[in-house]
């Protein structure tokens, strides 16, 4: 077995042990030396939750539209026995128009007038639009291979009121009708 010889610390060793033992202040110009960076993750943490909270989803739709030509150089490429139809939508209504002339009233015939006239005075018949279009379309067998139209607004008409004709002028269910869709100016 061996003999540990602790010998007893003298009170100025045991006076240094204590010194260091005890934690340090830090000099004043040791502290400087660290970056404290908890303020500044703080800030980039509310940015972020600031971002995230503001960011809106855009979905954006497109319809496929031929913008007015000079000299009606959009519809060069419809034959003369064509329908050529033209939709007007003014503040009274949606007039349509054939190579034969003005539709009349209720999709009756050829005739003067505003062929689908607002309902109750303030809104426009799109289903009226749409059935009036198809039976134009169905008039004829060379008709029925036109998918051409064009659309003139009064100044006044809404945005939302050419779109929802363009709609109805497109499509009945899955069935189309009138896909390209070319803008007139008004006259």
């Amino acid at each position: 077995m061996a003999e540990t010889h602790d010998a007893p610390l003298s009170a100025s060793q045991k006076s240094r042990i204590r010194r260091l033992s005890q934690p340090k202040e830090p000099e004043p110009g040791e502290e400087a030396g660290e970056l404290n960076i908890v303020p500044f993750l703080d800030i980039i943490t509310n940015v972020m939750m600031f971002v995230l909270a503001s960011v809106s989803v855009t979905f954006i739709a497109s319809i496929d539209t031929t913008p007015p030509a000079i000299g009606g150089k959009g519809r060069s490429d419809v034959a003369t026995k064509a329908l050529n139809l033209s939709a007007f939508i003014t503040t009274q209504g949606i007039s349509l128009k054939t190579s034969s002339g003005n539709v009349a009233p209720g999709c009756q015939g050829i005739g003067a007038g505003i062929t689908i006239p607002m309902r109750e005075g303030s809104i426009h018949d799109f289903a009226a639009v749409t059935s009036c279009a198809k039976r134009l379309k169905n008039a004829a067998p060379e008709f029925k291979e036109e998918t051409q139209v064009t659309i003139t607004a009064n100044p006044g008409v809404e945005y939302g009121t050419i779109i929802d004709t363009m709609d109805a002028l497109r499509k009945d269910g899955e069935e189309e009708l009138f896909s390209d869709v070319h803008f007139g100016v008004a006259r």
